[in-house]
């Protein structure tokens, strides 16, 4: 069983530790990796995706054509196993708006705070990690400054009801990666967004900073908070660290698989290895979302 972990600080959001409510991260069976690798057997890449990453604890994402029914059924279906699953929400209008490779998102403030009510209330009383909107807070340079009110909004929204309808949830709104926005910068954009109402932040979502470099940015962003505030780290990609480029970039590797602690209070695969950023770097011709067997024989073997 995981081993609960000791919270440094008190901290605004009274949740049961969904660590400690479980015996071990879930492993999706239904992961577009696990999916490719048993709808090819023949092919010769397929053992070896499935036993590195088809076989690890990922994180599945939930967007608009997600509902109830979806959530509810794979939190369920965690929970029947007494293992501990890890959701993203990702729905805000506007999504990707200034990446443009993941574009979408409910189409309007009040579409976005029914869907990540609901979101809420699906997941319930059953021991959940959470990850909300990733990029949310660091995609502002494209942005009116009522754009960016009206995200900060929902942001806040989507905390006040993880925290009112998921009390074993532990819930991070998505704080960027250590090459994107100055510490204090993001410290004053989570704080805005409602951090203190969850139990805090997460790091390197879909990016591949090394953790130690992960860990020294939230440690800086912790500094501008004013508290220690606990963070995950996204290692799914980064066991080779960052070149500077954040699109289906060459050279990267598969980094440590989920666990507590690591530095961080865990170390989580939020981004789907093989899942392409986007039609870009070494897989121009593959949408963003879409899994690409290239793309992860590559992480594996860290080419």
């Amino acid at each position: 069983m995981l081993a609960a972990l000791t919270v440094l600080t008190a901290h605004p959001a009274a949740a049961a530790s969904p660590i400690s409510l479980t015996s071990g991260f879930y492993v999706n069976p239904n992961s577009s990796p696990a999916t490719w690798a048993r709808n090819n057997a023949a092919d010769s890449r397929a053992a070896r995706i499935k036993s590195a990453i088809g076989d690890r604890p990922i994180a599945r994402w939930f967007g608009n054509e997600s509902g109830a029914d979806a959530i509810g059924g794979y939190v369920g279906a965690a929970d029947s196993h007494d293992k501990l699953p890890v959701l993203v929400a990702y729905n805000i209008p506007g999504r990707d708006a200034c990446g443009g490779h993941s574009g979408g998102g409910a189409g309007s403030v009040g579409a976005y705070r029914t869907w990540i009510a609901t979101f809420a209330a699906a997941v319930g009383d059953k021991p959940t990690v959470v990850i909300i909107e990733p990029d949310a807070l660091g995609d502002f340079s494209c942005m009116t400054q009522q754009a960016i009110d009206e995200r900060l909004g929902m942001l806040r929204y989507a905390t006040e009801k993880f925290k009112e309808k998921a009390p074993n949830t532990y819930a991070y709104l998505d704080g960027g990666n250590a090459g994107w926005v100055a510490p204090a910068t993001m410290a004053g954009r989570l704080d805005a967004a409602g951090v203190r109402n969850v139990r805090g932040y997460s790091v390197n979502v879909s990016n591949y900073y090394t953790t130690s470099a992960s860990v020294n940015y939230a440690n800086q962003v912790n500094s501008a908070l004013g508290y220690s505030a606990p963070f995950v780290i996204d290692t799914s990609r980064n066991g080779n660290g960052s070149n500077g480029q954040w699109c289906n970039s060459p050279g990267r590797k598969l980094g440590v698989p989920a666990q507590a602690g690591g530095g961080a209070e865990m170390l989580l695969w939020v981004k789907t290895p093989g899942n392409s950023d986007g039609e870009c770097g070494i897989a121009p011709t593959t949408p963003a979302g879409q899994f690409n067997p290239t793309l992860a024989t590559r992480l594996i073997d860290g080419t």
